[in-house]
């Protein structure tokens, strides 16, 4: 690759795609943060402070050198993502957006990536916040996809759980098991698709070195439904599930969907990716987060 910016490389699977790039030992790697969450990185990786949401300080942090890839972990706005189109013109060999299974609505599942047509989606400006989470998304695809002259790769990932998930939507479940509390989750036999933190890193990795454009579905083998995932955390802590039509806000399970959202990953697959089974590394992680260990 040679020279690799990333932003937003601090943490999660950000940070584990800055190790496996430094692991290659053949990149020049720049992280661009904001400066306010700390990480421990080899010593020639470079880190410079950005602010993403303003449109001058990644100007001219772009304007200090060229990559041959660029990987946005942090863009959630189509200005945005315009500011980057600008920012990288001439600069950029090829540019990798991280996306979300959040660009499509509910309906019809395994979702295909033309589904959500980012190529022809209208967009306007609008800043971080202005937009719900999933249009933002949409309309960051559609800037890239209709303005940039680089190349541009943007993979579409499910909810991604790890032992250094921040958001610690699994372990929402197995806590509230462990505890004998309620747990409002709408449809339990909906089905789900995820991904490790390890293999979002180890996927970003390869697209990047891949020839792939375009939206790219990206999740592990197999989708889950709810209530499996359910019947390995009774397992693992072994207590049964409180689950119930209605409670507190605060007992309202982040895997709450109304019906099945998978995502079809034939065109990563056909690209040369194998991925991993979600049934090989789930019910592990489960395990763990049960006792004690992530």
């Amino acid at each position: 690759m040679g020279k690799v910016l990333i932003l937003g490389g601090t943490r999660y699977f950000g940070k584990r795609l800055v190790e496996l790039l430094h692991a290659e030992g053949r990149h020049e790697i720049t992280v661009a943060t904001r400066g306010i969450t700390g990480a421990e990185f080899a010593k020639d990786v470079r880190r410079i402070t950005v602010d993403r949401t303003d449109a001058d300080s990644l100007g001219k942090a772009a304007a200090a050198d060229s990559w041959d890839i660029i990987y946005d972990n942090i863009c959630f706005s189509p200005n945005e993502a315009l500011s980057a189109v600008d920012a990288f013109e001439g600069r950029a060999g090829r540019y990798v957006l991280t996306s979300t299974l959040s660009v499509y609505g509910f309906g019809s599942s395994p979702l295909r990536e033309e589904d959500m047509n980012p190529f022809n989606y209208p967009w306007a400006a609008a800043k971080r916040g202005e937009l719900e989470y999933g249009e933002g998304k949409r309309q960051a695809e559609a800037v890239f996809f209709q303005k940039a002259a680089f190349p541009v790769a943007a993979m579409r990932i499910p909810i991604v759980l790890g032992p250094d998930d921040y958001t610690r939507r699994l372990h929402f479940h197995v806590e509230h098991v462990k505890h004998k509390l309620p747990i409002v989750m709408p449809n339990p036999s909906a089905e789900m698709s995820f991904i490790s933190s390890a293999e979002t890193a180890e996927f970003l990795q390869w697209l990047g070195s891949s020839g792939l454009v375009g939206p790219v579905n990206t999740c592990s083998e197999g989708s889950m439904a709810l209530s499996r995932i359910m019947e390995w955390i009774e397992e693992a802590t072994g207590k049964k599930a409180n689950l119930v039509a209605e409670a507190d806000e605060e007992h309202h399970s982040p895997f709450g969907i109304p019906s099945s959202w998978t995502l079809d990953t034939s065109k990563a697959a056909a690209g040369g990716y194998c991925f991993s089974r979600t049934a090989d590394w789930l019910p592990k992680l489960i395990a763990d987060i049960a006792a004690g260990r992530a």
